[in-house]
């Protein structure tokens, strides 16, 4: 399923027309439309703020989850700002050092980053690699150091 057809999708489970998207979003309702008819591509910002709308995450309406709801989240998550999260990310030095220059590349760029990453996130689930017991960027900088040829 489609970001356009997702959002479709929710949207009439929650009741809400096209044009109840649009005014919270400050838009005209044919944008709306052209979203969900896969016209026009939606910032990420424009993402987040429909998953807001919908009671759901950016995850589901992007497709990487199936599940709608946000009972996957934890409390402590649910309560901070985005704000606060970002800012949690960047004071991780492993992270900010992904975040480095992320911010400042063309969409291009940005588009392309994502896309690695994700195509990366994809095999760790078709490998059964977790996340959390992946090493840091330190760490496999110095174990580049000490076996090269392992990399």
């Amino acid at each position: 399923m489609s970001l356009g057809s997702r959002i479709r999708h929710r949207r009439l489970e929650k009741g809400l027309t096209q044009d109840d998207i649009a005014k919270h979003l400050g838009m005209g309702r044919s944008n709306v439309g052209h979203i969900e008819n896969g016209r026009t591509n939606p910032t990420a910002d424009v993402i987040d703020k429909i998953a807001d709308i919908l009671d759901t995450t950016s995850d589901y309406l992007l497709g990487r989850v199936d599940d709608p709801s946000i009972t996957g989240l934890t409390n402590n998550a649910k309560d901070k700002t985005r704000s606060e999260l970002l800012q949690e990310v960047t004071d991780d030095p492993d992270d900010y050092f992904f975040l480095d220059g992320y911010l400042e590349a063309s969409e291009e760029e940005k588009k392309e980053l994502r896309r690695a990453f994700f195509e990366i996130k994809k095999k760790m689930r078709e490998n059964n690699i977790k996340a959390s017991k992946l090493p840091s960027l330190f760490d496999i900088t110095n174990d580049t150091k000490k076996n090269p040829k392992k990399y």
